[in-house]
């Protein structure tokens, strides 16, 4: 089990139930209780934001039409660009965060691209990773670019320096015009929507 507060932590914190003390087995029950009681109202807040981000939120319904973003990613994304006309071009959005473009130097007439940069915003890039490697198995538009780059450069620099930045560069069309991923699944969006109410 990877959650001991999850469905299978929980059942088997109950089977350790029978082999504890009489006193132990009142505290143990109190406490599976008690995380059940908790685990349902994060479940019932987080339903009533998605719906409310899902209603309110343009660049959330926009950005949950492509596979590997789901509502959590898409709120956390629409919140880190706050809005999208703030970047005059997908590459100042790229640069904006953190760790998805390549420094650059200049040095005798010649452009050096070094290592990723770290100014920007750090929790855009980690959900665009997480979102990713996701896209990579499910889309086949982004499976297809991240396996070339992987040939020549590796997982690492495939994920966060190619399929990472062309996600937030498709992200950067699709709000700019108002419009859904082009190689949507339909059924899987409409799936999406109507699971938020």
């Amino acid at each position: 089990m990877t959650d001991i507060f999850g469905v299978l932590g929980i059942e088997w914190l109950k089977s350790l139930l029978p082999k504890v003390s009489p006193i132990d087995r009142i505290i143990l029950s109190t406490s599976i209780e008690s995380i059940q009681a908790i685990n349902y109202q994060i479940d019932m807040v987080s339903k009533e934001i998605s719906k409310y981000a899902c209603r309110n939120d343009r660049n959330v319904r926009i950005l949950l039409s492509i596979t590997g973003i789901d509502v959590f990613a898409a709120m956390l994304i629409s919140s880190e660009i706050v809005d999208v006309r703030r970047f005059s071009t997908p590459w100042k959005l790229v640069s904006y965060a953190a760790g998805l473009a390549p420094s650059i130097r200049e040095s005798a007439g010649k452009m050096i691209t070094g290592r990723i940069t770290k100014q920007g915003s750090p929790w855009l890039r980690w959900i665009l990773i997480q979102c990713a490697l996701v896209a990579v198995r499910h889309d086949n538009r982004l499976g297809l670019f991240y396996s070339r780059i992987k040939n020549k450069k590796g997982h690492g620099k495939a994920i966060v320096m190619a399929t990472a930045k062309e996600l937030l560069v498709i992200i950067w069309y699709m709000l700019t015009r108002n419009q859904l991923y082009r190689n949507m699944n339909k059924q899987r969006y409409e799936k999406k929507l109507r699971k938020l109410g």
